[in-house]
């Protein structure tokens, strides 16, 4: 039986866009090895993970092996995470995209540094994923997992025009009074949506 999973490409070109796209402000490109010392000390600086401390690397070592696998949905998929730097200094300013979940849908990412946060490039960052994922996987439906509390993520989400479609336990979070907001930019049938939330 097919579904949006098999309209996911098997061949991507790296030398054209999505894996290098510029916006009004940003150079994105496709997660590297390069990238990894920006990536790691993103990652596991606790003032990025302020609304989700257990959701932080504890060392590279755990940066390095996402990177790996992030790296390899390009190779896959012909889509993924990309890094982001600022068009005029090349300053790192995160790391964000879209990618396969196991559900058959994409998931929306997007975290940035402290420094260069409050400045609408997450917003930025995010908006161009979803135009790439419209062009590339269109059939693909985009979520974004939020935690209730982080207002940010939330504000971004919706500025971006995704909607709310599920509301519950975070599962596997060590605070039980934590609430997982699942946004979508579409429907989603309640088969997907029972994979997504499963424990």
């Amino acid at each position: 039986m097919s579904g949006p999973r098999d309209s996911l490409p098997r061949v991507p070109d790296l030398t054209h866009p999505p894996y290098r796209t510029v916006t009004d402000r940003l150079v994105l490109t496709a997660v590297a090895r390069g990238d990894l010392d920006d990536l790691a000390a993103l990652h596991t600086d606790p003032r990025v993970w302020a609304h989700f401390p257990s959701g932080r690397h504890p060392d590279r070592a755990r940066t390095e092996s996402d990177l790996t696998e992030w790296r390899a949905d390009w190779q896959r998929d012909g889509i993924g995470y990309w890094t982001a730097r600022r068009r005029d200094d090349g300053a790192f300013v995160g790391v964000g995209g879209v990618r396969r979940r196991p559900a058959g849908v994409l998931n929306l990412y997007y975290r940035i540094v402290p420094e260069q946060q409050g400045r609408g490039y997450a917003s930025e960052l995010a908006r161009a994923a979803l135009d790439a994922a419209g062009r590339i996987v269109p059939g693909v439906p985009v979520t974004a997992f939020l935690l209730e509390h982080n207002t940010g993520s939330k504000a971004t989400a919706e500025r971006l025009g995704l909607t709310p479609v599920w509301r519950g336990p975070d599962a596997g979070n060590p605070d039980p009074e934590a609430v997982r907001l699942v946004y979508a930019d579409r429907p989603l049938d309640d088969a997907v949506l029972s994979e997504l939330v499963r424990p």
